[in-house]
């Protein structure tokens, strides 16, 4: 697998890149090590250099330094690393009440790559007041998880929307609860010191 090549046609022409994914049947270790290690390299030195390096500002008053940018990258590359391992295990965890075939590989594989607009859509970290362009970037991640159910997971048809929704949901739920716990212990005491 060619990094680039794959995140062109992940991006370009998704439901014909699925079927080349599942056919390869790669295991998580090597998808994780050969792809999302490399990937979520983006967002987190993007969002050292923009809240470290370049900072921002408000009301007037700059904000950053180089202890919110380390904080804020490791923020990053925990949050898409551990994001990846978790969204595949509810993604895993919830095939068999919905028909879909349980295979913690392809359920890997298929995050990862769903993940590919978050990885690449990083890069607006470089600047704090483009940050949510990153979000934006998500949608269409979501958009890839949701094609890509099918030929992964072999989630039928007729529920393939109602799988989408319940591991989004479980995913939302369990994740949240994870960044504020992450947060709490990167980010302690870090606000009093940004001045």
């Amino acid at each position: 697998m060619e990094i680039i090549s794959r995140v062109k046609n992940i991006l370009t022409a998704p439901k014909k890149e699925w079927a080349v994914i599942e056919s390869e049947h790669t295991p998580h270790a090597k998808v994780f090590t050969a792809y999302v290690v490399l990937l979520a390299i983006i967002p987190a030195a993007a969002a050292f250099i923009g809240y470290g390096v370049i900072g921002y500002s408000v009301l007037g008053i700059h904000v950053g330094s180089v202890s919110w940018g380390i904080r804020q990258a490791i923020v990053q590359y925990v949050a898409m690393l551990g994001g990846t391992y978790l969204t595949a295990f509810v993604i895993n965890a919830l095939a068999d009440n919905f028909g879909a075939k349980k295979d913690f590989d392809h359920a890997f594989s298929l995050v990862a790559y769903a993940y590919t607009p978050m990885f690449v859509g990083g890069v607006f970290y470089l600047l704090p007041s483009l940050s949510w362009l990153a979000s934006l970037a998500g949608l269409y991640g979501l958009y890839l998880l949701y094609t890509g159910l099918q030929p992964m997971m072999k989630a039928p048809a007729d529920r393939q929307t109602s799988y989408f929704v319940v591991s989004l949901i479980v995913t939302v739920v369990v994740s949240t609860v994870l960044s504020f716990v992450l947060a709490a212990v990167l980010l302690r005491g870090t606000y009093s010191g940004l001045l």
